[in-house]
C-alpha cells in the first residue's frame, strides 16, 4: 500500500479514456490535500466486493445519486493510503470485516481509475471524483448488512450487475472485476 502519487505512478491505463482520467487525478494529486471535499475534483476510493466462490459481486443503492453503485467514499482528514481508504469505506459500508484485495492482497492496485462527475447537493456545490477502483473478497456474503436505511446491498451475478448499471464507467469497472475473477 502507499500514498496517492506512488500508487498512481504504478498505473498503466487501459486506453484514452482511462489515460486522460488519470492524467486528471495526477495533476488532482499534486495538491497538498488531494482527498479534501473542498476542491472541484478531488481523489476517492472505492471497490467492487466480490464473492469469489460464486462470482457475483455486491452493489449499494445511492440515494442521492439514485442508482446502483460500488462501495466507497472519501479520505478522512489525515488518510493518504487509497487502499486503506477503500478498504475503512467498504467495510463500514457493508459490515463485512473479512474483506481482503482480490486477488493480490499484499500489492494491491486499483482495477480501473476513473473521473466522475458528481451532482450538487447535501450542501456541496457540483464537482468531481478521481475515483480508484479496488476489487475486494469476502468469504462471508451473507453477513453482509447495510450502513442505513436507504443503503440496501444486492448481490449480483457480473452480468446482472453490468445491466443493472447505468453508467458507463461503472460498467467497465465491472467487466475488469469479472476479468479479475476468472
Amino acid at each position: 500500500m502507499g500514498d496517492l502519487r506512488e500508487v498512481l505512478d504504478r498505473l498503466t491505463p487501459a486506453g484514452a479514456a482511462e489515460r486522460e482520467d488519470l492524467w486528471l487525478v495526477r495533476r488532482a494529486a499534486a495538491a497538498p490535500d488531494p482527498w479534501s471535499r473542498h476542491t472541484a475534483l478531488h481523489a476517492t476510493g472505492s471497490a467492487l466486493v466480490v464473492h469469489p466462490a460464486t462470482g457475483r459481486v455486491l452493489l449499494r443503492w445511492h440515494t442521492r445519486l439514485h442508482g446502483w453503485y460500488q462501495v466507497g467514499g472519501h479520505g478522512d482528514p489525515g488518510e493518504t493510503d487509497p487502499a486503506a481508504i477503500t478498504l475503512r469505506e467498504a467495510r463500514e459500508e457493508t459490515g463485512l470485516d473479512d474483506l481482503r484485495f482480490w486477488p493480490d492482497h499484499d500489492d494491491p492496485l486499483p482495477v480501473h481509475v476513473v473521473v466522475v462527475n458528481v451532482p450538487a447537493g447535501k450542501g456541496e456545490p457540483a464537482h468531481r471524483h478521481g475515483d480508484l477502483r479496488y476489487v475486494l473478497a469476502t468469504g462471508t456474503p451473507d453477513a453482509v448488512r447495510a450502513e442505513h436505511d436507504g443503503a440496501d446491498l444486492r448481490w449480483l451475478t457480473i452480468a446482472d450487475a453490468v445491466a443493472l448499471a447505468e453508467e458507463e464507467n461503472l460498467r467497465e469497472t465491472l467487466r475488469r472485476a469479472a476479468a479479475v475473477l476468472a
